[in-house]
């Protein structure tokens, strides 16, 4: 839905990420790569910039360097910010509405698959597994894994009805990922809270 994101003069173009990816033999689309991000972030991972391509290098076994390294930590610290920002203005990079619906599509899956890989790696590392998740983070997680396979070929809308039914997909994630973002630095707080009032060792 949108191949540049707001900020810095389209300082994230999707087709320029794109060509960089190409470039370094990165099987991977600018969504995956958003998408891993924003996981990483919702999942209650610190915001420095370098700590998240570590965890996006690890999260898809990639070794993203160079400008492009350079770009995706711009992108992971102006995600931080979207997310944090009270006017809800958090935006996917998707590709442009003038591209095809079926690439489109494949995106926005793409982009669910890279959100589920980054929380997942956040979780696994903090050790949190076992624990179940804050507020609705559960349901919009199994949302987030059938959207991961959705196909604009599997549906039998026309086109307006496909175009629509696309952008009801686009908020619904915009908004989820927002939700589970604010449940994780919710229990984050409680946690802090908690550890605050726990008595320390008597001597």
């Amino acid at each position: 839905m949108f191949d540049s994101l707001p900020g810095e003069s389209g300082l994230f173009d999707f087709d320029d990420i794109a060509n960089q990816l190409l470039e370094q033999g990165v099987d991977c689309s600018p969504s995956e790569i958003h998408g891993t991000l924003v996981g990483i972030l919702a999942a209650g991972a610190d915001d420095d910039a370098g700590a998240g391509l570590d965890a996006l290098n690890r999260a898809l076994d990639l070794d993203l360097h160079g400008e492009l390294a350079d770009q995706v930590m711009q992108l992971y610290a102006f995600s931080s910010t979207a997310l944090q920002d009270d006017t809800f203005d958090f935006q996917p990079l998707l590709p442009d509405d003038d591209d095809e619906l079926v690439l489109r599509t494949e995106a926005l899956a793409q982009w669910c698959r890279g959100f589920l890989a980054g929380y997942a790696r956040v979780i696994a590392r903090a050790g949190t597994a076992g624990e179940s998740l804050p507020g609705d983070s559960t349901e919009v997680l199994r949302d987030f894994a059938a959207m991961a396979q959705v196909s604009a070929d599997d549906s039998d809308e026309d086109d307006e009805e496909a175009e629509n039914s696309y952008a009801e997909l686009v908020e619904y994630l915009r908004f989820a990922a927002l939700n589970i973002y604010m449940d994780s630095c919710a229990r984050g707080d409680d946690r802090k809270r908690a550890a605050l009032r726990k008595p320390g060792p008597v001597h």
